[in-house]
């Protein structure tokens, strides 16, 4: 679990064997990942959950799959510049939001635009599920909701009414300190939905299963129109318990 608030940059390398090799983009940060890294630990690259299995004097190796390669960015991104953030630990502050590192899909940059305060920058998202890029991520974005774009915590400005698409606003030091500043348009990112968002939708949709089985016995007794109707009062009185 992840915070989504970057700790520093480096580059990554693609090895045999489904490794990375991340090195720390400057000497001075490298107590910043290292200090406390161990083999086995958990690291966000670009947002994607990677398990270390090598440390390093200046980085650390770390094992990915093909899955992971063929569903986000990392296969695409060697020797560019990647966000890193250690594992959340227990008693640490949270300042972004709840991040796994496990990417719903790849989007991609379209426009960055400097403001007087802040970057805006728009980015489109997966809107149908896609072999390659991943499923559907346009029904968890929403105005003020979070979202994180290479592992970045970001709070959706403005979106459309599908939420193929949606725009942030990047204060200077996120940009600065981030790989965002490094991003061009048509550039890909990896996205990841609020995880509160999925839950909350596979439970409505859970819920709303269950009432299309059970509306025609119901209707046929009583008038029910919606779920708050349906209590265990109401089901003992009808003979469904």
């Amino acid at each position: 679990m992840f915070t989504g608030l970057v700790q520093t940059l480096g580059k990554i390398k693609l090895l045999e064997e489904n490794q990375i090799l991340v090195s720390l983009a400057s000497s001075s940060n490298r107590q910043i990942i290292l200090e406390d890294l161990a083999i086995g630990d958990s690291v966000a690259v670009d947002g994607v959950c990677l398990t270390i299995i090598n440390i390093l004097a200046q980085g650390f190796l770390a094992i990915v799959s093909p899955e992971t390669l063929q569903c986000s960015t990392l296969g695409q991104l060697s020797d560019r510049y990647v966000n890193l953030e250690t594992s959340l630990r227990a008693g640490s502050k949270l300042g972004g939001h709840f991040v796994t590192g496990h990417i719903d899909g790849v989007g991609c940059l379209k426009t960055s635009v400097k403001s007087i305060n802040a970057w805006e920058m728009r980015f489109t998202a997966p809107h149908k599920t896609d072999e390659k890029w991943g499923f559907q991520i346009a029904p968890y974005i929403i105005p003020k909701g979070s979202i994180a774009v290479n592992g970045i915590s970001l709070t959706v400005a403005d979106c459309d009414r599908d939420g193929n698409w949606f725009q942030v606003a990047v204060i200077p030091h996120s940009f600065n300190e981030t790989n965002l500043s490094h991003l061009k348009p048509g550039n890909l990112v990896n996205i990841e939905a609020d995880i509160l968002g999925k839950y909350v939708t596979k439970f409505l949709r859970h819920e709303s299963n269950n009432y299309s089985v059970l509306k025609p016995a119901l209707t046929a007794t009583s008038n029910v129109n919606s779920l708050k109707d349906i209590t265990p009062e109401f089901l003992t009185e009808n003979g469904f318990i």
